[in-house]
């Protein structure tokens, strides 16, 4: 449950992912891979669950404001072919209805150091929101601890109809430059363009470039620290750039996981539907701050099967001008259940 002063509010749900992937050994030299992602979150309500300050999608004709929207029923269906040139360098190709075009981290629910967060980034519509698109392709070429990618892939979010297929468009491109240069460190610079990603803003286009950088360091056979670093950039003609920044943080240690995470996000009027002349115009821009704190623990282990309980405190600090509506430091509550099915 979560609970939260001003425009926030309060609601049982079950955010959820199963995520199923195999692969096989085509030749001395190939390799083929599927991912298949599917979510229930739609069952739980088309407005998703209460999340303070964050905005993207729509609902009823209506943007998503203070709430994170649900995932399709189908998140992810995808096939890649990886072909081995030599021991250092590799090609590939992947295809994704809907996938995940090489344009930010990985994303949020899959990234080490925020796994155990149940919630989605404030910033994710700057960082790593197109990890849910309908049509992706993508072109790639590994050398050694160096991994240069390009997507074509279909620029508009998710639509309301939550159980379909969008429409592919392939109108939007993206390329990804990564370097993983030892086991503990995983680097990556993108940069794409957008085309017309928000139903109710079509004539939109953004540029979104992202920076991040992840550190995991294993403790033993199971326990870990992970950290990342992250910064993102959305800009659209006419206006001025948006950035966000995020930091987060787990420490994995024996049937507990401790995590943190900080944001801050500049987000505009219209992001946040709010007009009127005691706010300015439309595209004035608000630097928002939030940050999480948070424990889980094991509470059953059945054969692969983990059963873990937690909570987390989430405070925000609004500026002053946007203080009568979410107040001068609104905060959030959550107690959950955090299901983990066996891992690859």
């Amino acid at each position: 449950m979560v609970c939260q002063q001003g425009r926030g509010g309060e609601k049982w749900d079950a955010p959820d992912m199963l995520m199923a992937m195999g692969q096989r050994k085509v030749g001395m030299n190939g390799l083929f891979h599927f991912n298949v992602m599917l979510s229930t979150d739609p069952v739980f309500g088309g407005d998703g669950y209460p999340l303070l300050i964050q905005t993207g999608e729509t609902w009823h004709g209506q943007p998503l404001v203070d709430r994170q929207h649900p995932h399709d029923l189908f998140s992810e269906l995808s096939v890649s072919y990886a072909y081995a040139l030599s021991k250092k360098a590799d090609v590939f190709v992947y295809l994704g209805y809907p996938g995940e075009p090489a344009l930010g981290p990985v994303t949020f629910m899959h990234r080490p150091s925020g796994q155990f967060l149940p919630d989605a980034p404030v910033g994710h519509h700057w960082e790593d929101a197109t990890h849910i698109t309908f049509g992706v392709a993508t072109l790639g070429i590994r050398y050694a601890p160096f991994k240069l990618e390009g997507s074509s892939f279909t620029g508009r979010e998710p639509d309301e109809r939550r159980y379909d297929f969008d429409k592919p468009r392939f109108n939007s491109w993206s390329s990804r430059l990564s370097f993983n240069p030892n086991d503990n460190w995983s680097l990556q610079v993108s940069h794409g363009f957008i085309k017309s990603p928000e139903e109710l803003r079509p004539e939109e286009d953004v540029h979104r470039t992202t920076v991040s950088a992840t550190f995991v360091q294993t403790l033993g056979s199971k326990d870990y620290f992970a950290a990342t670093g992250l910064w993102g950039l959305n800009k659209t003609a006419g206006q001025g750039g948006s950035n966000a920044v995020l930091l987060e943080g787990t420490l994995r240690v024996d049937r507990w996981a401790l995590y943190a995470r900080y944001e801050w996000v500049a987000k505009s009027l219209e992001e946040l539907n709010l007009e009127g002349a005691v706010y300015g115009a439309p595209d004035r821009l608000f630097g928002l701050n939030t940050a999480t704190l948070g424990a889980a623990y094991d509470l059953l282990h059945i054969g692969h099967l983990v059963v873990a309980g937690g909570g987390q405190m989430r405070m925000s600090k609004p500026p002053a001008v946007l203080q009568g509506l979410y107040g001068k430091t609104p905060f959030g509550g959550e107690l959950y259940l955090h299901i983990f099915p066996g891992r690859m």
